[in-house]
């Protein structure tokens, strides 16, 4: 494996990036990974890894550079009560046409390096970030073949930037998993996302992974579900692998 800190340069500054890919047998299809809310560490780290080892070169922004913020550290339990109270506004910080133009510099950014593919690539949010792997999808229509989002929150606005409107521009397959305990994307918001999607002629799958809650993919999480992880991660390669969802 071959991983590496890296700056992109971007409009706002250098954006912190973890970027990790295979040895061998490149160049590789690129997937941006979106960070969640807490922001980066080791556990977002390891699922990149897990990308990386099926042959993508991946990349995973520290979307709170402009707050220069690296990362939060621990916020689980009684001793990350602090840090959960610096997660809402850094979060709140972030808007989706500061991510796009973020996400313009890690596709400039790819473009000069070799062991990157220069063909289509895909996208991946989980939480806060779910409405960005789609809006990307949507901004790079001919660049991004396929995006997920796992537990994505604020994925059905009513702003003229909301994803379930954006994904009508998109040409990418879209899998978005939704968690059915889940009390930032509600059980009552997917089948009208659902429908939404549909009457718009997207090219998506809305799946809802039953009795678990948000969180459920993130291994340091309590809420943490090993079967429902797994099969996240099934749908994940093959909608990489194929463009296509179900």
């Amino acid at each position: 494996m071959i991983e590496r800190q890296i700056a992109v340069p971007t409009s706002a500054g250098l954006m912190s990036t973890f970027m990790c890919h295979p040895e061998r047998l490149g160049p590789h299809p690129i997937v941006i990974f979106f960070m969640d809310a807490p922001g980066i560490r080791e556990e977002l780290r390891d699922m990149a890894r897990r990308l990386a080892t099926v042959g993508y070169y991946v990349l995973l922004p520290n979307l709170y550079y402009r707050s220069n913020v690296e990362e939060l550290g621990p916020f689980i339990g009684e001793a990350g009560a602090a840090v959960r109270d610096k997660i809402w506004p850094l979060m709140e910080s972030l808007t989706i046409d500061k991510v796009m133009d973020d996400t313009d510099a890690l596709l400039a950014f790819v473009g000069t390096d070799d062991a990157a593919s220069k063909g289509r690539v895909h996208c991946v949010g989980y939480c806060m970030s779910g409405q960005y792997a789609i809006s990307a999808a949507a901004r790079h229509p001919h660049r991004v073949a396929s995006a997920a989002s796992i537990y994505g929150t604020r994925l059905m606005t009513d702003q003229a930037d909301s994803p379930h409107l954006a994904a009508r521009r998109a040409k990418a397959a879209l899998y978005i998993g939704c968690a059915e305990i889940d009390h930032f994307a509600p059980l009552e918001t997917v089948a009208p996302l659902r429908e939404s999607l549909r009457d718009g002629g997207v090219n998506a799958e809305v799946e809802l992974y039953p009795g678990v809650e948000h969180g459920f993919a993130f291994p340091q999480r309590p809420a943490y579900d090993k079967a429902a992880a797994e099969r996240h991660w099934e749908r994940l390669f093959a909608l990489f692998a194929t463009g296509r969802t179900q």
